[in-house]
């Protein structure tokens, strides 16, 4: 794309009054190029069954052509219509009409007239110049599908992997409390099951169904549109929800737990996501940067934010400077190009106050004005993005599977998964260690020099064979606790632990256990390794708590419990110079983000920070040359965008 994709999701059908030229106008002295319409208005779509009326969507893509912007088209699937309710009550099991995602994504009345809005509305939309590209769905999940059709399917997905009912018994080990059958049609709902393997099969199983969900509308748009047409899906994460006296939101927070991520990319051109941010002196940048380290790899290749937020959340408005540092950030981390949800704000219904770039007044205020501010820097720096590629040598292995099996056997009530993986990606990124986030399926390791597993607790053989090869061939490896204890089924390892890596990590352990606070402790027996640290603890303190061995022509480093942010800090950069890695001088607040030979330099304070330019070229936001060195002044939550001479 030779151009940075810029631009705001566009309701016309939730509009007071006529403003569809006046808001284009808008857009585009702002430096606007791109909306998204139509993926919630099934309804207006197709106010009857079989009574199409795409007059809203028509009239937007041919205004929008006239002004110059390029339209991405979202299907609607996600938000169903009443008279789609009525007509087969099985669409929404035990849900009540009136919001979304509220469908059962398999059932086959849906995907009938799912199928026809798709194929009506891509039809009549793929041969305007000015679409660019489709949407698949919004932010899709299995929604906690559970009926006889769904077991049918799962039992079906479990004798396609495991061939016969005793190799289920034998893997999740049914045989405890006496729940192993004897036949496939025997297996019980997962709902009620006690087994912790057998329940996160399920839900892995139903992970795959959102992503062949997403696989399946895929294949309907590409028999439409046409080869310059991308198609996207807008990938979200878990949500952790805030409410304050003065604010009421959420964040992004971590790996989804309920969509096959990985395999629904396989069918983008053009990986999307959703990405939100906690506010005001809460705002960090993280999870733009985890959530761009996360959807890069997908393609191997530049992705879209497709929703961003603006003044969204009660009582949010983001200080002067944040939407630039934010906006900046994205295309720090390897985005190709940024959006907003919503353009203007909303009347009425839930998302009332989830504000847009303009407020309920329409006015361009002063968050457009900084949004016009973003346009302009956009412009300047397009030129020096194209082919701009990261190329990180660190790179973070996640696991869906471990995700939920550590629902079921907690480490600590107060530490899931995505907070491990969190905490680990937060040291990183404070230490301006760029890394990847890559999912435990992905198998090219190649170019990565440290590989990082935070609590992987579950992992196959062929994984840990990998993980060993690629020490002895001069990798690092960096593990926390609970790593490699179970098999991919979420059997408990019936050897030394960590299962199949104890020569490699140069310690075992058998015993773990919780101090005083709650926090894990395994209790690791150094045997060639170096001890790094050890507990303090009237009676377990003549254990190791972190090793660290050299193991073929590589290291290996090992974590047996959460260490305060400093000691995890200091134990992740001692790993990444003996890989050979030289991270950035700046610390946190200042993150420094490279993308190809340009350096982004954020400050994440309301401070103005001294800094030392980390290259030496020109900041192409001011024109002005910089030195390596050189003491330079980055205002409050104010950035250099420095090419690299």
């Amino acid at each position: 794309m030779k151009d940075i994709i810029f631009g705001a999701a566009y309701y016309e059908e939730y509009a007071p009054e006529d403003r569809l030229e006046r808001d284009l106008q808008l857009m585009r002295e702002a430096g606007m190029n791109t909306i998204r319409i139509a993926e919630s208005t099934w309804s207006v779509e197709e106010p009857q069954c079989g009574e199409f009326d795409f007059s809203h969507v028509t009239r937007v893509i041919e205004t929008a052509g006239r002004y110059g912007i390029g339209v991405i088209i979202g299907t609607p699937t996600y938000a169903i219509p009443k008279w789609l309710a009525d007509l087969d009550a099985s669409i929404l099991g035990d849900n009540a009409f009136g919001t979304r995602q509220n469908m059962d994504i398999t059932n086959p009345t849906y995907r009938l007239y799912a199928e026809r809005i798709i194929r009506e509305l891509v039809s009549r939309t793929a041969s305007y110049p000015n679409v660019i590209g489709f949407q698949i769905d919004n932010e899709t999940k299995h929604y906690g599908v559970n009926n006889e059709r769904v077991r049918a399917g799962f039992r079906d997905w479990l004798k396609a992997r495991f061939g016969t009912i005793k190799a289920v018994n034998d893997a999740y080990l049914l045989y405890h409390w006496s729940a192993s059958v004897a036949s496939f049609e025997e297996l019980p709902d997962p709902a009620g099951t006690s087994n912790g393997g057998y329940a996160c099969a399920f839900e892995e199983y139903r992970r795959e169904l959102a992503a062949e969900f997403l696989q399946w509308q895929a294949g309907i748009v590409s028999e439409y549109k046409r080869d310059d047409q991308f198609i996207t899906h807008n990938f979200d994460y878990e949500w952790k929800s805030f409410v304050g006296p003065n604010q009421q939101g959420g964040q992004s927070a971590g790996l989804q737990p309920d969509l096959n991520d990985f395999e629904a990319a396989k069918v983008l051109t053009l990986a999307g996501t959703d990405i939100y941010c906690p506010p005001g002196d809460k705002l960090t940048g993280r999870e733009i940067a985890f959530g761009g380290d996360l959807m890069r790899p997908l393609k191997k290749a530049p992705y879209l934010v497709l929703e961003s937020q603006s003044q969204a959340f009660t009582g949010w408005l983001p200080y002067p400077g944040q939407l630039r540092l934010m906006a900046l950030s994205h295309l720090a981390s390897g985005a190709c190009g940024l959006m907003y949800w919503p353009w203007a704000s909303i009347h009425n219904g839930i998302e009332s106050y989830w504000k847009g770039i303009l407020s309920h007044d329409g006015e361009p205020g002063e968050t457009y004005q900084e949004i016009q501010q973003i346009g302009a820097d956009f412009q300047k720096l397009t030129p020096y993005l194209n082919g701009q590629e990261k190329q990180n040598r660190i790179a973070m292995i996640v696991s869906p599977e471990a995700l939920h099996a550590l629902r079921w056997f907690p480490t600590e009530q107060e530490l899931s998964y995505n907070d491990v993986v969190g905490g680990f990606y937060r040291a990183l990124y404070e230490l301006n260690l760029e890394c990847d986030v890559l999912y435990d399926r992905e198998e090219d390791w190649s170019g990565y020099d440290l590989l990082i597993f935070p609590q992987l607790y579950c992992a196959s053989d062929e994984l840990i064979g990998r993980a060993r090869a690629f020490v002895e061939a001069g990798g690092s490896i960096f593990a926390s606790f609970r790593s490699f204890f179970a098999d991919e089924n979420l059997r408990i390892r019936h050897d030394r632990q960590p299962h199949g890596l104890t020569d490699v990590f140069g310690m075992h352990y058998s015993r773990f256990t919780r101090d005083e606070k709650g926090g894990w402790m395994e209790l690791l027996e150094a045997d060639t390794a170096e001890t790094v640290a050890q507990y303090h603890h009237p009676y377990w303190g003549g254990y190791a708590s972190a090793t660290h061995h050299r193991f073929g022509r590589g290291h290996a480093w090992y974590l047996g419990t959460m260490p305060e942010m400093d000691t995890l800090k200091d134990d992740l950069l001692q790993a990444a110079e003996a890989a050979g890695i030289e991270g950035s001088a700046l610390r946190w607040p200042i993150v420094c983000r490279r993308l190809g030979n340009m350096v982004f330099v954020l400050n994440y304070s309301q401070e103005a920070q001294p800094v030392s330019c980390p290259v030496t070229g020109k900041n192409v936001l001011t024109g002005e040359e910089h030195t390596a060195g050189e003491h330079v002044t980055v205002s409050d939550w104010g950035a250099l965008a420095l090419r690299e001479a």
